[in-house]
């Protein structure tokens, strides 16, 4: 059964994550600008960011570093939903009810069991990412070398900030959807939920989840992307969170937040919709409702 729902997880995540991809983009960039300046900066918000990206980069710059996220969601998503279920299972009592510490700690591992699988190809895709900025004349570098050039302790550069953004975004996060599909939108065995619900519920879920995990989410981005001459460089966690402050203020650890709201709200919903609806439509072979 946990390889019928990692299927199910993967492809639900895959549909998550290329609905919203230009949103994640978007994210990366308004994180990553490493000023407070507002003459020194590249873009003024969110939607002007976008509108530059298409101007300057077509499309295909809005899509830059869709392969790795596309390789790294099926098992981001796939492990999260399945350790989730996994954990939930193993916290239900004898009455069928779990507890809310059961639901927070099954959240939490979800968060962390995926990061060792999913940081390497995230820090690929946010070097991509931002490669763009450079200018069409700039030269670039493909995933694959990417890679070499980090070599495998490289990969794993900012994997603590990353910790520090999922386990308590997916401790709210699957929480907080739990709830609202039981506790607001009234979901019973005999009353399941509607399409236009879940993805309701999945995405109301994600507001907070994304919004209070942003200064974790800045932080990781600034150690991931390489800094170019004349930028302020990090030396882990605690040193870009001083140097942030100090050169930034406050509002800097919030910088994406609004994309990062808009990407994992919807993302999320599709994601969770996607694989319920999966679930329903493939039955697992071997159960009861199946034969």
């Amino acid at each position: 059964k946990s390889a019928y729902a990692f299927a199910l997880g993967s492809i639900a995540g895959a549909v998550g994550a290329f609905s919203i991809y230009p949103i994640d983009l978007v994210k990366t960039r308004m994180q990553n600008q490493r000023s407070a300046v507002p003459g020194e900066l590249l873009y003024k918000n969110s939607i002007h960011c976008f509108k530059t990206v298409f101007r300057t980069e077509g499309i295909r710059g809005l899509y830059s570093g869709l392969g790795p996220q596309l390789i790294g969601v099926a098992p981001e998503k796939a492990i999260k939903l399945t350790v989730n279920d996994l954990v939930r299972h193993l916290m239900t009592t004898s009455d069928g009810s779990i507890p809310i510490w059961g639901e927070i700690m099954a959240g939490c591992m979800a968060g962390g069991s995926q990061v060792i699988f999913t940081n390497p190809l995230e820090i690929v895709k946010i070097r991509l990412q931002v490669q763009g900025e450079a200018g069409a004349n700039a030269p670039r570098q493909g995933a694959v070398a990417i890679v070499r050039s980090l070599g495998l302790r490289g990969l794993y550069k900012g994997a603590g900030a990353c910790l520090l953004r999922d386990i308590p975004f997916s401790g709210i996060y699957f929480t907080a959807y739990a709830h609202l599909k039981k506790d607001y939108f009234g979901e019973s065995p005999s009353k399941p939920l509607t399409m236009t619900e879940l993805l309701m519920a999945g995405a109301m879920a994600g507001m907070p989840a994304a919004y209070l995990t942003t200064p974790a989410d800045v932080i990781k981005t600034r150690l991931q992307v390489e800094a170019r001459k004349g930028q302020t460089q990090y030396h882990g966690m605690m040193d870009a969170a001083r140097k942030i402050y100090k050169e930034e203020g406050f509002k800097a650890f919030f910088k994406g937040g609004p994309a990062r709201i808009f990407r994992s709200s919807p993302q999320f919903g599709v994601t969770l919709m996607t694989y319920e609806f999966l679930q329903g439509a493939v039955p697992f072979p071997w159960s009861s409702d199946a034969v």
